[in-house]
């Protein structure tokens, strides 16, 4: 059966509230000719007597009651539609996901770099490498930025900085007492108990893959937090190593809360990417950021919100 068209429900239904082909007809601003065409087309269509033609005016047959009602559902689903597609249209905010050692150390940097280029508004969530990643392919974000060592082939992606992870420890801790001529071994540092960041937070999955390059698996017995904040906590509380960005740890190491324990043997870098959707179209303030995190946004124009893009 052809499918009717939203317009002839939204006839229909004006015949219904005013009670004449005529009204409904000026309604629509289309002529009475035509409105009758259209409603007799939608009765063939649906194989149903919809109006009662005998009477003075039209009035709605049972059948019809009853389609009006249904109609009236899926004329007011279209115009929400249509509100909600012309919403989209001028909201021109950037939704942006970060991982969380990028959103705490660098991206309010970045922003207020940014706000020197432009003054498109910016809306930024923040989760693991993993839940950026959804966000990019569900359409929720419009660019993201993560830490992990993989990129799915199914996102574009950009390297904006390296990272350095160090392996750090209460000063008190007997990894502390170790000479800086005895750096931790890779074999070593795959048997310790650490504390880490939960699955699916890049700092974790990228110490895995730096282990397994060095060609050992991490101890299972390690302790799984939701936060670099609260890693960093247990571990000052003593008994527990961790694995983290220095950035996030910078400020423990300068005041003593935290030592950091050489390591050899495994390569801790990683390098921390901007990620998006293949068909993304494109967007003078997305690329603007991508500058300015990658330090290359010296002399951009400053763009103006509702400019082209």
């Amino acid at each position: 059966m052809e499918t009717p068209s939203v317009e002839s429900l939204r006839l229909l239904v004006a015949v219904a509230d005013l009670g004449s082909i005529s009204a409904a007809a000026r309604a629509c601003s289309i002529s009475q000719p035509s409105a009758s065409s259209r409603l007799r087309h939608l009765e063939r269509q649906l194989r149903l007597d919809l109006l009662d033609r005998r009477t003075r005016g039209a009035e709605l047959t049972p059948e019809g009651a009853a389609v009006t009602e249904w109609a009236r559902s899926v004329t007011a689903a279209m115009d929400a539609l249509q509100t909600g597609a012309e919403a989209l249209r001028f909201d021109h905010t950037v939704r942006i996901a970060c991982s969380q050692t990028i959103a705490e150390y660098l991206m309010p940097a970045w922003l207020a770099r940014l706000r020197e280029h432009t003054d498109e508004p910016v809306h930024l969530t923040v989760g693991n490498s993993a839940a950026v990643v959804a966000d990019v392919r569900g359409h929720v974000a419009d660019l993201g930025f993560i830490e992990g060592p993989t990129v799915p082939d199914d996102l574009a992606s950009r390297t904006v900085r390296t990272d350095r992870m160090v392996l750090v420890a209460a000063p008190g801790d007997r990894l502390a007492r170790r000479r800086d001529d005895r750096p931790l071994t890779a074999a070593e540092l795959a048997e310790l108990p650490l504390v880490t960041r939960e699955p699916g937070a890049g700092t974790r999955d990228a110490l895995e893959a730096a282990l397994r390059r060095a060609g050992f698996e991490p101890d299972p017995r390690s302790i799984a937090l939701g936060t670099n904040a609260a890693v960093k906590i247990m571990v000052a509380a003593g008994g527990r190593a961790a694995v983290l960005s220095e950035l996030a740890v910078a400020a423990e190491l300068r005041d003593g809360r935290l030592v950091e324990i050489p390591t050899e043997g495994v390569d801790l870098h990683r390098r921390l990417r901007a990620v998006r959707r293949k068909d993304a179209a494109p967007r003078e303030v997305v690329d603007t950021l991508l500058a300015v995190a990658s330090g290359r946004a010296a002399g951009t124009p400053r763009a103006r919100r509702g400019s082209p893009r």
